[in-house]
């Protein structure tokens, strides 16, 4: 399959796909003109890979992952890696409510000072 028709069935871009063959998440095949061609089951390990992005995960862990889920296998250390994840997930959560509250405090200071909403 041509890199247009993948990306067009998997509903990506094609800069994705290109992208996703250099995080070494994808790969294909060149023929004689150059162009890129993808075996059958390309447009649902497309997918997968989406899936796996959509849950926070990124692209080092995406392609640690993959054979797991391509598998089916869940052993323990796949398990420890997607709580370790989670765990990074949190961790992030934390730290942007934490600056979320800095910004909210400095509006309503800078709104109590003069009622204009900026700070003198």
């Amino acid at each position: 399959m041509r890199i247009g028709e993948v990306a067009a069935k998997a509903g990506v871009s094609v800069r994705a796909l290109r992208y996703y063959e250099q995080q070494d998440l994808l790969h294909s095949t060149r023929n004689p003109g150059g162009q890129r061609r993808y075996p059958a089951g390309a447009v649902e390990r497309v997918r997968l890979i989406q899936h796996l992005y959509s849950m926070g995960l990124p692209s080092r862990t995406v392609r640690e992952v993959l054979p797991f889920a391509e598998s089916g296998e869940r052993p323990p250390e796949l398990v420890e890696l997607l709580a370790a994840e989670r765990d990074r997930l949190d961790r992030q959560m934390t730290e942007l409510r934490e600056v979320r509250d800095r910004l909210h405090d400095c509006i309503t200071e800078a709104r109590d000072r003069d009622g204009t909403g900026i700070p003198s």
